[in-house]
Order: C-alpha cells, then sequence, then structure tokens
C-alpha cells in the first residue's frame, strides 16, 4: 500500500488494511509447542528442526525382485553396455548363467556372501549379499532356482539401492514450521522417529449471532434469516488447519453472549463471532464486547478497515484466559473475506504456520472492473495459468457479495485503494484459494 492510499483511507476515517493487519497479529503468538506421537502429526506445523537419527535405506537392499549378483559375473554376456536384450540370447546368441545359492527375502537377517559365478534370489527389499553390486530382474531371465539363464545385462549398481542413498543419518530432515504432511510422515518414520515436537492446531469456536437467526434446514423469510455464516466458516477454519468447532447461534442478550464466550474460553485458542460488528441499535455484539468490565484484560476493539466489502472488523481477548477473539460482519459474502483477510491469518498464526498469509500471483484481467474508491476490494475470481507460462483471471459475476462467486471461485481478485477501474488486460494481484479441482 502506498503512503497516498494510507492518507486516502485516513481521510474517510477507516484504517488501511495493511496497518490493521500489522496490529492484529503483532498481538498474537504462535501456541506453546507439543510432543506428540508421529501417528498424530500430520496436519500440524513443525516446532523444531528434525534430524534423522538413522540413515535411510538403513541396509544395502534389493529395489526389484530378482538375481543379486556380481556385475564382473555376467559382463560379459553384455561386454558391459548398458540394456542388452537378447534375440536368441546375448550378443552372438550367448546367454550368461549363474547357480542360484539361495532366496533372500525382506525379512532375511543373515549376512551372506557371494562366490564368483553364483547369485541369489532377491525379493525387493531384501539386503544384499555382501560382493553383490548389481540386481538383474526375474523379467530378464530364464527365473531358473537352480540355476538361472540371464537374457540382459543391466548397468552395474541396477536394481539395488545403497545404504543412506537417499537420506544419511543426521541430515536435516525438515525446519522448524514445516508443515507435516503425509510424505514428511513416511520420511520420518523411515528413518526411525517416532514423536516430533509440533505446534498444536489451534481450537477455533465459532459463534453466530443474531436474533433474526434461524437454524439451516429451512428457507429464510421475513424476520427470519438461516444461518449461513457459522457453518461456512467452520468448513474454512478447518481448511485452514485448525480444530473448527460451531457452537451455533446466539440471540442479541447481553448476558448470554457473556456467558456463552466465558464458557468458550476454557474450550478454544481463538473464537470467530459473526454478526453485530456495525453501529446500529441490534449491534450487540459491539455494544457489549467493546465495553472494560472490572480489571478484566482487554476490551476487543472494533475499527473501520478500508475494506470491501465488510469494512467493520473486531478484535481483542474475552475471559480471564484472554483468549483472541475475531468478529466478522454478518452479512455472508463479507464474513468469509473477512475470514481470508484477518481470521485465516490469525489461524496460521498460532499453528506457527509460515506464511501467514494466502500464495498471490500476479494475472492478466480478461474484463474490466470498477472498484469501490478508498477501499480495497476482494472480488471472487477464476484464475488460469496460460500457455507459455503466466496467469488469466476473469472476475466473477455478482461482485465480491455474492456467495455463488465465492463457491465457483478459486482466486480472489485484489484492487487497491486507488483503483477505482482496472481494464481488461492489465495486470492485478489475485489471492489463490485452496481448492480440491
Amino acid at each position: 500500500m502506498t503512503a497516498t492510499a494510507d492518507a486516502e483511507a485516513a481521510e474517510n476515517g477507516l484504517t488501511p488494511l495493511a496497518d490493521y493487519l500489522g496490529s492484529v497479529l503483532r498481538r498474537l503468538r504462535a501456541l506453546p509447542p507439543l510432543d506428540l506421537d508421529l501417528t498424530q502429526a500430520y496436519g500440524n506445523v513443525l516446532a523444531e528442526d528434525v534430524v534423522a537419527p538413522h540413515s535411510f535405506p538403513a541396509f544395502d537392499q534389493a529395489a526389484v525382485d530378482g538375481y543379486a549378483a556380481r556385475w564382473e559375473d555376467i559382463a560379459g554376456g553384455g561386454r558391459g553396455a548398458g540394456y542388452v536384450p537378447a534375440q536368441s540370447g546375448g550378443p552372438g546368441g550367448r546367454t550368461v548363467r549363474l547357480n542360484v545359492v539361495g532366496d533372500l527375502g525382506a525379512a532375511s537377517w543373515r549376512p551372506v556372501r557371494l562366490t564368483p559365478g553364483s547369485c541369489f534370489s532377491a525379493a525387493a527389499g531384501a539386503p544384499l549379499p555382501i560382493g553383490a553390486d548389481v540386481v538383474v530382474p526375474v523379467e530378464w531371465t530364464d527365473q531358473g532356482m537352480a540355476a538361472v539363464e540371464i537374457f540382459r545385462v543391466p548397468k552395474r549398481g541396477y536394481g539395488l539401492r545403497r545404504t543412506g542413498e537417499e537420506v544419511t543419518g543426521g541430515a536435516l530432515l525438515a525446519r522448524s514450521g514445516t508443515y507435516v504432511s503425509p510424505a514428511l510422515v513416511a520420511v520420518l518414520a523411515a528413518t526411525g522417529i517416532g514423536h516430533v515436537v509440533v505446534r498444536p492446531s489451534p481450537r477455533v469456536v465459532i459463534v453466530a449471532t443474531g436474533d433474526e437467526l434461524v437454524d439451516v434446514g429451512r428457507g429464510s423469510q421475513p424476520g427470519q434469516v438461516v444461518d449461513a455464516n457459522s457453518h461456512a466458516l467452520t468448513a474454512a477454519a478447518a481448511e485452514a488447519g485448525a480444530l473448527a468447532y460451531r457452537v451455533g447461534i446466539c440471540d442479541d442478550d447481553p448476558e448470554g453472549l457473556r456467558g456463552l464466550l466465558e464458557d468458550q474460553t476454557l474450550n478454544a485458542d481463538l473464537i470467530i463471532t459473526t454478526g453485530g460488528t456495525g453501529t446500529g441499535p441490534g449491534d450487540m455484539v459491539r455494544r457489549i464486547l467493546s465495553r472494560r468490565e472490572g480489571s478484566r484484560a482487554g476490551p476487543v476493539t472494533f475499527t473501520d478497515v478500508a475494506l470491501y466489502p465488510g469494512t467493520a472488523l473486531g478484535f481483542g481477548t474475552v475471559g480471564a484466559e484472554e483468549v483472541p477473539v475475531v468478529c466478522l460482519p454478518g452479512d455472508p459474502g463479507a464474513a468469509m473475506i473477512g475470514f481470508e483477510v484477518l481470521a485465516r491469518p490469525a489461524i496460521n498464526l498460532l499453528a506457527g504456520a509460515e506464511p501467514v498469509f494466502r500464495p498471490s500471483v500476479r494475472a492478466h484481467l480478461l474484463e474490466t472492473v470498477s472498484s469501490p474508491a478508498g477501499l480495497r476490494e476482494f472480488r471472487p475470481a477464476h484464475v488460469a495459468e496460460r500457455r507459455g507460462g503466466g496467469y488469466t483471471v476473469q472476475p466473477l459475476n455478482g461482485g465480491p457479495f455474492t456467495l455463488s462467486g465465492l463457491a465457483e471461485a478459486n482466486g480472489l481478485l485484489v484492487l487497491g485503494e486507488r483503483v477505482t477501474a482496472a481494464a481488461a488486460g492489465s495486470t492485478v494481484d489475485v489471492l489463490l484459494l485452496d481448492r480440491r479441482r
């Protein structure tokens, strides 16, 4: 954001979005680390570097089913030249014949040694006999049991894996801040790690507020609005990696709201409310949470931010536990954008994840769009990669408030405070959304 944009936002009585996010995120700290069994670590973020205690593979082993042999015993059949296809045997009609002196499986453990002119039948994963430097795949042989004829000669070292070929003992496997993926779990387990120190997934409680709200399973009618927000935000928090819990609907009752939030501070690392962030007569969340009561730490501060849609956002702590609370607008589109802008980075920060913001790209705009002056707009859009590199972005119909647009979007087109119109063909910023498509 430029200094001019900051000045324009200030003139409108709005806080620049970048300033607001910086002030909020500086107040948050990653959750204390936790030692977890490896089977429970998936989805968390490492809290410390992880070093391999053992090499992987842990021993020389066969990589394919075949015959473990000395390459010098079979090289004559192919004169040592790569893969040699047989016509009737090896070159010149010759094959290589070796004695099979034993079978080795993945569970074999006694060390054995090759003698000249011999080989072992070896299953993939079996430890190699001493002296073996090649494994001939079974399909390149006559699959003999007492003796085997080899029709193709692989290069020296083919079909085997050496100790530490992939990971050596003492090597850095992953740095602090790394997301624990299924593949990383496999690497950790393979090198002998059973526990890791991680940041726990934040427990996030979602509360929808408003006398007008009714639960799902019916249609809205005058005086009643179906609660879409708490369901959508619970899903969004889970997508962000949180342990998300939907409390449900809370009426605009001051004591009821206070009691509900006080109860939830025992179960939450972050509370998200939706609705009541404005200055109207029914905006109970802002009225109640912005008050300081007794010696209780810090009220929730509500700020009008240069953000479109949904300028009114709240952040602070509640209860004696000083649990962070994020207050989002009641409009479903504004609540979802507010989650992306504020709540999702807060969840990532608590989880110790880096970076805390969505990845972004610069994209070629396919359609001219207009945007309100002095506000940073986040508009649902579809992003696609261009042939030859780069991206294109197509704004979706209906603007930022439409739920259908958000449901179809795989990106959010970002238009800055000074942008009132962006022409087709211009280059714009786009946040990339996680979509399993």
